[in-house]
């Protein structure tokens, strides 16, 4: 299909150039089906070997399936896998009980910060896409954040004819996004051509499969008898439900994401 060749093509780019210009780059990750095609994206930029560490922030609340699948993949693929854990948070009794916006910036955007911190991170490339929620659709390709990883969302830099800034100062963070411009059907679209093997959880059991994964205490599977691409395909066709919309943190209100990334979360 011409138009995953152009996606992949720019995402290819988008990688290279992150790679050439950011000192100490890493890669979010979470193991969801948007970074790991990323993951692939990178595998393919660089002839199968990825340059630079992987970093998952682990809550110790995913699914048990996600870290099962976390270490295989990164055993198969001879990653370079990078794992924070908030444990301070975690031992202090931090879960959604203390309120889902809490929790996740505890376990995940602390977590996060102090992995950046530790490996002195200069930038890493994050698989997020404008289509899934509305303060991604507020990003750039190349998204810089102050020295404490903050995100101003009403200062990024134009991005016109794809001409993308990536000179910033040694106390710039920059979040770069390589599947920004891709859509849900794209991906699922490009796992079907490349035949990636994504986490089974995408697949019904039953009449149920989830959409998104996460924390298994603030994710929900959806109703569905999905068990191939091509009926996961058909059915978003139909579906009228947002991808998010079994994720419990962004219900907690009307801004929880921006509330979220302005602080530093992917």
């Amino acid at each position: 299909m011409k138009l995953l060749d152009e996606l992949e093509n720019q995402s290819i780019y988008i990688i290279r150039e992150a790679y050439r210009n950011i000192k100490r780059l890493g890669m979010l990750w979470s193991v969801g089906k948007d970074s790991t095609v990323m993951l692939w994206l990178v595998r393919k930029a660089f002839l199968g070997h990825v340059p630079v560490p992987c970093v998952h922030v682990d809550t110790k609340r995913k699914i048990p399936a996600m870290i099962e699948y976390r270490d295989r993949i990164a055993k198969e693929w001879n990653l370079n896998l990078v794992v924070g854990v908030n444990q301070v948070a975690i031992d202090a009794g931090m879960g959604p009980e203390k309120g889902r916006l809490e929790c996740c910036t505890a376990l995940k955007t602390e977590g996060l910060r102090a992995l950046i911190d530790k490996h002195r991170f200069g930038g890493l490339l994050v698989g997020i896409r404008r289509d899934e929620e509305g303060s991604r659709a507020k990003e750039r390709v190349f998204s810089p954040r102050n020295k404490d990883f903050e995100w101003n969302f009403k200062d990024q830099p134009p991005e016109l004819w794809d001409q993308f800034r990536t000179d910033y100062g040694p106390d710039t963070h920059v979040r770069v996004h390589p599947i920004l411009h891709w859509t849900e059907e794209n991906i699922w679209q490009y796992i079907q051509r490349e035949n990636i093997p994504i986490i089974g959880l995408y697949y019904a059991k039953g009449t149920k499969r989830y959409r998104s994964i996460g924390c298994e205490c603030c994710t929900s599977p959806i109703e569905s008898t999905a068990t191939t691409i091509e009926e996961v395909l058909e059915e978003l066709k139909h579906s009228t439900v947002s991808e998010r919309g079994g994720r419990a943190q962004d219900k907690a209100d009307s801004y929880a994401m921006q509330k979220l990334r302005v602080k530093g979360y992917m």
